[in-house]
């Protein structure tokens, strides 16, 4: 069980703040943004959420698609993905993709 950065009790992964001394556990960053305004769609936002704090593997990027008040949709990328998606994001102004974000998807079983 890790312990809280602020007053070293043990608290458990589930928890946002800890339980003894309210500091947050998890740091994250939000940013949301507008669709396309020529293209008609139910989306009012993209939401982006960056996880910053706690455990390495907890470390993740969160894709939402927001209809009015709620999420539609949503997915994590781990570090390694979310770093090849902002590559492809910015490859576009004027270069050329490399090898590393033109791979194919991966193979994706579902039921």
């Amino acid at each position: 069980m890790p312990d809280c950065p602020s007053c070293a009790q043990p608290v458990e992964s589930r928890h946002r703040y800890c339980p003894w001394c309210a500091a947050p556990l998890r740091s994250k960053l939000v940013e949301f943004f507008a669709p396309h305004s020529l293209i008609e769609s139910r989306a009012r936002a993209l939401r982006v959420s960056r996880y910053l704090g706690g455990n390495p593997d907890q470390r993740h990027t969160r894709l939402s698609i927001w209809d009015t008040d709620r999420a539609v949709s949503a997915i994590s990328l781990g570090p390694a993905e979310t770093r090849r998606l902002g590559r492809f994001l910015t490859e576009g102004e004027g270069g050329r993709p490399d090898d590393a974000t033109t791979d194919t998807m991966p193979a994706v079983t579902g039921p």
